[in-house]
């Protein structure tokens, strides 16, 4: 309706322009006329679409405010419609990243496939070729002497798999061939040689524990695995022993060794049960047992440090309650 209205005094104002124009035609020039009607409407066209001016009609007023109800529901009906989309979309993309994940898995194993059948075929064709050289008939003609020998169980030529060939049942002798150890005196003993120290050892106890713990900060590991051990070693009375302890256990479990974290955090609550990590560190224990198979003993420790350790961090306690809620610690001890 605002549209019509609008083309109604244009129409209006274009009417009027030229009847008084005409009036003056003796005087002025037609196309002169024309260039203004053209530049009036210009400036008509910019004022209407700019919003300067307002156009008041108190009978539209429902109509007004129908068209406006309408553009809303039709808005409405297309946010839906967007949000439906944005959702087949995003069930598209999960779908889309599951099936990649599958090719890549899919990929890996044929990869594996074809590089264990290239071996396969490549010692095939090396027992193919050198079986047909001239050493092939030296073979045939040296079988009678192999036969005439008296072989023992397991020192035959190998066989194929599920195969049982004569030379390991028929014997006489009472001792068997090993041939892998030939005697114990042939194994060769390596002398342990210490590493390299890591802590300066112009530090104090206190000084070389936070040297050690910087390690940590920065993600080194390995590193940080042998300072604390070296300290622990070094101090193992010191107060700060059962820390180093807990924080050598932590650089295995970090690394995801679990079962070397389980013997670094037990080693650390056998020896200093009354540390400043005793708590998290039996909690640690427990966690480490259960994701190592021993569900039933690391069960029994996470739920022992609020008996074990009463006065403990309430922090502390409360992973201990949620570590056995996890592990359906609870259930299983009912």
């Amino acid at each position: 309706m605002l549209i019509f209205k609008l083309a109604i005094l244009k129409l209006f104002l274009i009417l009027n322009l030229v009847f008084i124009n005409i009036s003056f035609a003796d005087s002025h020039n037609i196309y002169e006329t024309l260039e203004i009607i053209k530049n009036d409407l210009k400036t008509l066209e910019r004022a209407v679409y700019s919003g300067s001016i307002e156009v008041k009609s108190s009978t539209n007023d429902s109509s007004v405010s129908n068209l406006d109800q309408n553009s809303e529901d039709v808005l409405t009906r297309h946010l839906l419609k967007l949000s439906e989309v944005e959702d087949q979309f995003r069930e598209l993309t999960n779908k889309f990243e599951e099936i990649n994940f599958k090719l890549d898995k899919l990929s890996t194993r044929v990869s594996k496939i074809q590089a264990d059948n290239q071996i396969r075929f490549q010692d095939i064709e090396n027992n193919i070729s050198s079986g047909n050289t001239s050493s092939s008939e030296n073979q045939l003609s040296s079988k009678p002497k192999i036969d005439e020998q008296k072989v023992l169980p397991g020192s035959s030529q190998p066989q194929d798999l599920g195969t049982i060939s004569y030379k390991d049942t028929e014997t006489n002798e009472t001792s068997q061939q090993i041939q892998s150890v030939d005697t114990t005196a042939s194994i060769v003993t390596e002398t342990f040689q210490s590493e390299e120290k890591i802590l300066p050892q112009d530090l104090n106890p206190v000084e070389q524990y936070e040297f050690a713990t910087s390690f940590l900060k920065v993600g080194d590991y390995s590193t940080a695995e042998r300072a604390f051990r070296e300290f622990v070693l070094s101090n193992p009375d010191h107060e700060l022993a059962g820390s180093a302890q807990y924080w050598y256990a932590e650089t295995f479990r970090i690394r995801q060794l679990y079962t070397d974290a389980a013997s670094a955090y037990l080693e650390g609550y056998q020896k200093y049960p009354k540390g400043k990590k005793a708590p998290i560190n039996l909690l640690k224990l427990g966690v480490s047992m259960v994701q190592i198979g021993e569900k039933d003993q690391g069960c029994k420790m996470i739920n022992g440090v609020e008996l074990q350790y009463p006065n403990a961090n309430q922090s502390v306690i409360q992973k201990a309650k949620y570590e056995s809620k996890k592990f359906e610690c609870i259930k299983q001890d009912s």
